[in-house]
Formats: C-alpha cells, structure tokens, sequence
C-alpha cells in the first residue's frame, strides 16, 4: 500500500514516456540520421507550445472562425466538440467555470450537505424565477457528475480554492488536507 501510488505513477510516466517518444523518433532516425532519447517529448511540448501560440495569434482568428462554422453545421460532430469545449474550458483557461465552491444542504432534517460548484446564480435565462441557483456536484473517481438547481438558501460558498475541494471530491474524501479547511470554513460561518 506503500508504493502502490508511487509505483503506478512512475509506471503511467514512464509509458507516456515511451509512447510520446515513439512518435518523432522515427522520422528523426530516418531522415536525420538522429538517435536522442526523449527529443520527441521535447519536440511535442514545443508543437503544443507553437500551436497554441498560433492559436492566440491574429492571423488564427479567421482559421477558427471558419472551422467553428464547419462544427457548427455538422449535427453529431457539434455535440461532441461543444460537449469537450466545454468541459476542458471549465477546468482549465481562462473561463473556469467551477471557481466557486460551496456546501449545500441537500436534507435539512437530518443536516446532510454536499460539496459541489455553483455554477449560475441567475436562472431567469431557462425560465426559473426566485432564489434558486444551479450547483454541479462532481462524482467521486469518475469524470462526470449531476447538476442540481437547489434553493440559494440552502448554499453556502466556502472560501476553499476549487482545485482542493475537486480533488477533495474526486477522491471521495481521502484527501487530508481539505477537512481542516473546510472545518475552519463552517466554524467561521456558524
């Protein structure tokens, strides 16, 4: 239990290691006649790296613009580029979408709460009025979730950096570093 962690980390490290170093190797032996360990893991963080910068670059615009119309056109390629756009753009970038953690009470009578993200505080764009609000509540070890439109009195934001309370979540509460913050945060409010 000890060096299960570690031993499986060094494992996925190293095979993403060798599987990234795998793909320029070849043409590098091949046409440069060079054999340098580990040059294509340099070589895909320097594509990425391009690639984003012509990304934010002014002559992308026009690019993006015109492959976006073409997803935009295409029924089943929309769904799923939107759906993964969407996702990635909550997590990373500069729109992250769970930057709000908070607790909230899903049974009053027996005091049960959650740790979820708010995620809209205004409702009146789906037709829903009054002090409602919707809160995502991510699955523990899974990549997915629920989202839930819960009464505004019932949630509490907590001053807990959203990173801690996803890992928090995912883990399915593992994580020792979390309880203390969020301890701290309930006794501050109660």
């Amino acid at each position: 239990m000890y060096i299960a962690p570690l031993g499986l980390t060094v494992f996925i490290l190293y095979k993403s290691f060798v599987l990234l170093d795998g793909v320029f190797s070849p043409f590098l032996e091949k046409y440069l006649n060079l054999t340098i360990p580990g040059i294509s893991l340099i070589m895909v963080f320097l594509l990425v790296a391009l690639l984003g910068l012509a990304g934010q670059s002014i002559l992308a615009r026009p690019v993006k613009k015109i492959v976006n119309s073409i997803i935009e056109r295409s029924p089943l390629v929309k769904v799923i580029y939107s759906s993964i756009k969407d996702l990635l753009s909550a997590f990373v970038g500069k729109e992250k979408k769970f930057s709000q953690p908070v607790l909230v009470k899903v049974n009053v009578v027996s005091d049960l709460e959650k740790l979820g993200f708010l995620t809209q505080d205004d409702l009146s764009n789906l037709g829903i009025e009054g002090e409602k609000v919707s809160v995502y509540f991510p699955h523990s070890y899974n990549f997915s979730g629920e989202l839930f439109i819960v009464p505004a009195e019932h949630v509490r934001k907590i001053d807990v950096p959203p990173s801690d309370v996803m890992k928090f979540i995912v883990s399915g509460g593992l994580t020792s570093y979390l309880p203390k913050k969020l301890a701290e945060q309930m006794e501050k409010q109660d």
